[in-house]
């Protein structure tokens, strides 16, 4: 029988209410023809060649529902740097470690770094960058991608100077003498940084993607979510046409779904969405941000922080409500979705309203879903509103628990007490699309699930027991919500997300049972194969 094969295991996850059976699945083409027994195979495939797997697990390939591919493929090549630290000057140590591996004098680049979490918790300045580098332009974005660390050549050459105004959603930094301290915070940092960005090889970016597909592939990751980093024009990272021509030589070996930035103009959207409906490259919908971080007081809250920075210190939007209602609506007009970074519970509980109008108005987007990114800070009331519009809660497991300590510091006990409510959402009936948020956070595909089931700290499963332990959930709501959750945010539902006849046979083989794994040593846990339609594209 022509292009059909079969893999056998004694585990495979085929959906939620179905997570670990011994099954066969026979693929015909690119898709999977049938789910049966081992012994019903032979009658469906003939002499067709099988592959059996024995005690390995198989589950629906993982779907990365928000990611910045551009971001992530720079910060794991050899372009750039990535480092956390402890402390502002073994950050500046690390990057001159890096300068003698990358000598010249374009632009040394970085990320990782997080002041809330150095010794002393303080943001950097300038001067510890200029004592290393007087000459040399340095670029050095944080860990969540919100704040742009530059050095004085680096104002020099982007062109900033004391009198230069910031980006609409932006912030210079400056000292108590109103000297910039070279710290440019949400859109300011997010527009300067594509100057940075633009001064990059293409070449060597285009070897950053290849390479990021591979550790994709190595982990089971089949699709990701590409997802626009900006609030303003000029710096959305949706590299639409390194997509496309990776695609038209075959180069593409996992799906991909583009979220370019949502500005009101949609010509953009509409001209990829007319000529991308293969299997591999989409563009489903639109993104914005409506506010930025917590651990930088940039989150929108309805009430002030704990502890504030000033008198009514709440946050602020990054694009005033009203703008984004036009966004939003004039996407839904039109039948396109849109995705909405909302961290603040104000972010969120207008962003819910803003939805509710779009679907009563418009109805459903034509492909994907619209969804709410991150959603950290909300309410019972928020997780009801969601589920009664259908709203996707698109959310990545591993915030929850980057510093433990940040959301009390930041938003009292009471606020804090409520937060990345997994359990919550499952109970309420909210999709949840899982995903890193990379290169925030690693591109890791166990930790994903680790972070989501036991709400530990993957380097050391603490706290014991998890945090907001009564919001952990079950691996096979978890394997759901990293697999059928994303196929729905992007529109894939149909061919994507489980194993079941007519849907593409896409997959991962790893090498223990992730249904009676021991939570805590999920990490240990690794592939061993991974399909992409039917056809074996990585191999341990």
């Amino acid at each position: 029988m022509a292009d059909v094969s079969v893999v056998c295991a004694d585990h495979v996850y085929v959906s939620e209410g179905r997570p670990d059976e011994r099954a066969a699945l026979v693929m015909e083409g690119s898709r999977i023809k049938a789910i049966c027994s081992p012994e019903e195979a032979a009658a469906l495939s003939g002499d067709a060649p099988v592959r059996d797997y024995g005690d390995a697990f198989v589950c629906p390939g993982f779907h990365d529902a928000h990611q910045h591919v551009f971001h992530t493929a720079l910060f794991d090549s050899d372009l750039a740097c990535s480092f956390p630290g402890h402390s502002e000057a073994e950050c500046v140590e690390h990057l001159r470690a890096f300068a003698r591996s990358h000598p010249g004098d374009g632009w040394l680049v970085g990320q990782g770094w997080r002041a809330d979490l150095w010794e002393p918790a303080a943001p950097p300045t300038r001067d510890s960058l200029d004592a290393a580098f007087p000459d040399r332009p340095v670029a050095m974005y944080s860990g969540d991608l919100h704040t742009l660390w530059l050095n004085s050549a680096g104002l020099r050459t982007l062109g900033i100077t004391q009198e230069t105004e910031p980006p609409r959603g932006g912030v210079f930094s400056r000292d108590e003498g109103g000297r910039l301290t070279g710290v440019l915070r949400e859109a300011a940092g997010m527009v300067y940084v594509a100057k940075v960005f633009a001064s990059l090889p293409r070449a060597g970016v285009m070897r950053a993607y290849e390479d990021y597909f591979q550790r994709c592939l190595s982990q089971g990751i089949t699709s990701v979510c590409d997802m626009a980093l900006s609030a303003l024009p000029g710096a959305d990272y949706v590299n639409d046409d390194i997509y496309e021509e990776l695609l038209a030589q075959g180069r593409l070996p996992l799906r991909v779904s583009m979220f370019p930035q949502n500005v009101g103009d949609f010509d953009r959207i509409e001209g990829l969405q007319s000529r991308l409906g293969g299997d591999l490259l989409r563009a489903p919908g639109t993104k914005q941000f409506f506010d930025g971080v917590s651990s930088a007081h940039t989150a929108w809250l309805h009430k002030p922080y704990a502890n504030p920075y000033f008198e009514g210190d709440c946050g602020r939007p990054t694009v005033d409500p009203e703008v984004m209602r036009k966004y939003v609506l004039g996407a839904a007009e039109r039948g396109i979705a849109t995705r909405i970074h909302t961290i603040g519970d104000r972010a969120i509980s207008v962003a819910i309203d803003i939805f509710r109008e779009a679907l009563q108005k418009y109805g459903r987007p034509r492909q994907g879903m619209n969804s709410i990114e991150h959603v950290e800070n909300l309410t019972p009331d928020d997780v009801r509103a969601m589920a009664d519009i259908d709203l996707v809660a698109s959310v990545q497991p591993q915030h929850v628990v980057i510093d433990v300590t940040q959301p009390e510091r930041d938003l009292g006990a009471e606020r804090a007490g409520f937060m990345w409510p997994f359990a919550s959402y499952e109970r309420a009936g909210v999709t949840m699309a899982f995903g890193t948020d990379s290169p925030c956070v690693p591109n890791s595909a166990m930790q994903v699930l680790s972070c989501a089931v036991t709400r530990e700290q993957p380097w050391d499963n603490q706290p014991a027991g998890g945090w907001l332990p009564r919001e952990r959930i079950g691996m096979a709501k978890a394997i759901d919500a990293y697999t059928r959750g994303p196929a729905r945010v992007a529109g894939r539902e149909a061919d994507l997300g489980t194993l079941e006849p007519g849907k593409l046979a896409d997959f991962v083989v790893l090498d223990r049972d992730l249904m009676q794994a021991d939570p805590e040593q999920i990490q240990d846990v690794r592939a061993t194969a991974t399909y992409v339609g039917g056809v074996l594209a990585w191999e341990r």
